[in-house]
């Protein structure tokens, strides 16, 4: 981050889980869905507009002293 430093570059990561979408449902079986969600403490998986909230954050002015983070939005599945 020090070579950006002055150059109002900021670096975060958004670590997305498991995210229900279109393509989820062409590739994975019910069984593996069920899986998923038992794994997940919410309960269930993402949406991508969770996610697109997250990042809009990130990239918005309301984020500006936000740097450096890596942010994992998974419903808690990475903390268990």
């Amino acid at each position: 981050l020090n070579e950006l430093k002055g150059r109002n570059i900021r670096v975060n990561v958004l670590h997305p889980g498991p995210i229900a979408t279109p393509m989820q449902d062409q590739v994975l079986t019910e069984e593996a869905k069920q899986m998923f969600e038992s794994l997940i403490p919410r309960g269930k998986m993402g949406r991508p507009e969770e996610i697109a909230a997250v990042a809009l954050f990130l990239a918005s002015d309301d984020s500006s002293f936000v740097n450096g983070l890596e942010l994992s939005v998974d419903g808690g599945f990475s903390a268990i």
